[in-house]
C-alpha cells in the first residue's frame, strides 16, 4: 500500500489524536510554502512567465538521468493530466521556451527540449529560488522536525 492512497491515509488519519502544537506546526509549514510558492509564482510572472509554464520548465530540466523527456512524464511529474500537459507544451512552444524533438530511434516518441530563452529564464528562476530556500530552509527544517517529534515516539512505542 503507498503513502499517498485514500485508504493508508484515512487508517494513518484514526490512528491517534493530534495536540494544539502539532496543528500548530502543520499550519505553519503550509504557511511557509505558500510563502516559498506565491514568491516564485511573483518571480515567474515578473519573467512573463505563467507559474505552471515555469514549472514545467523546472519539470522538464531536472528530469532524473535517463528519464526521457516526454510529454507523459513531464505530466506525471507535475501532476497534470496528458492533454493539460500538451497544451502547455504548445504555449511553451509558440513563446520559444521549449522545442519539440523526435527520437532518433522511435519517431513515434516526442521529446520536449529547452531552448536557450528558456534555459536563460530557467537559471534566473532557479537563482532566486535557491536564494528564497536559502533564506528559509533553516526555519521550515525546524518546524517539520517539531512537527514529526510526536510521530517517531508514536512508532518507537508500537514498535516495541
Amino acid at each position: 500500500m503507498e503513502w499517498n492512497e485514500p485508504s493508508f491515509i484515512i487508517r494513518r488519519m484514526k490512528s491517534r489524536s493530534l495536540t494544539l502544537v502539532e496543528f500548530q506546526c502543520l499550519a505553519e509549514i503550509r504557511h511557509q510554502i505558500r510563502r516559498y510558492v506565491h514568491t516564485g509564482e511573483v518571480a515567474a510572472r515578473m519573467l512573463g512567465l505563467e507559474p505552471r509554464q515555469h514549472q514545467m520548465l523546472l519539470a522538464i530540466k531536472g528530469l532524473p538521468a535517463g528519464v526521457r523527456p516526454n510529454v507523459g512524464e513531464v505530466a506525471e511529474r507535475m501532476q497534470m493530466q496528458h492533454h493539460s500537459a500538451v497544451e502547455l507544451v504548445n504555449r511553451l512552444v509558440a513563446a520559444g521556451y521549449v522545442r519539440r524533438e523526435r527520437e532518433a530511434d522511435d519517431r513515434r516518441e516526442v521529446l520536449v527540449a529547452l531552448t536557450a530563452k528558456g534555459s536563460r529564464v530557467l537559471v534566473d528562476l532557479a537563482e532566486h529560488h535557491l536564494w528564497e530556500l536559502s533564506e528559509g530552509a533553516t526555519q521550515l527544517s525546524a518546524l517539520v522536525r517539531k512537527a514529526l517529534r510526536p510521530l517517531g515516539r508514536g512508532h518507537a512505542a508500537s514498535a516495541g
